[in-house]
């Protein structure tokens, strides 16, 4: 699996999961039944590994998609019908 995310976007990752966790931590002590909170700590948790790994499977999909549609870009020829 090759790194497909820059050095400082794997930082941002990392501190902005860090903090999206402690403030679901937080919040979710308070309220332990809010499953919103349970699913934000899971989103975290997933910005955290993304960003330790520097792998984003959501940009290898897209990378590849626009991979796709570039192999399929017709040149434009003009058509005479005389």
């Amino acid at each position: 699996m090759r790194p497909n995310i820059g050095l400082l976007n794997a930082m941002l990752r990392i501190m902005f999961g860090f903090t999206l966790l402690s403030l679901t931590t937080a919040r979710l002590t308070r309220r332990p039944w809010r499953r919103s909170y349970w699913m934000m700590a899971m989103i975290a948790s997933m910005k955290i590994a993304s960003g330790i790994v520097r792998y984003c499977p959501f940009t290898a999909m897209m990378d590849a998609r626009v991979d796709d549609e570039e192999e399929f870009d017709f040149e434009e020829t003009t058509f005479n019908p005389s």
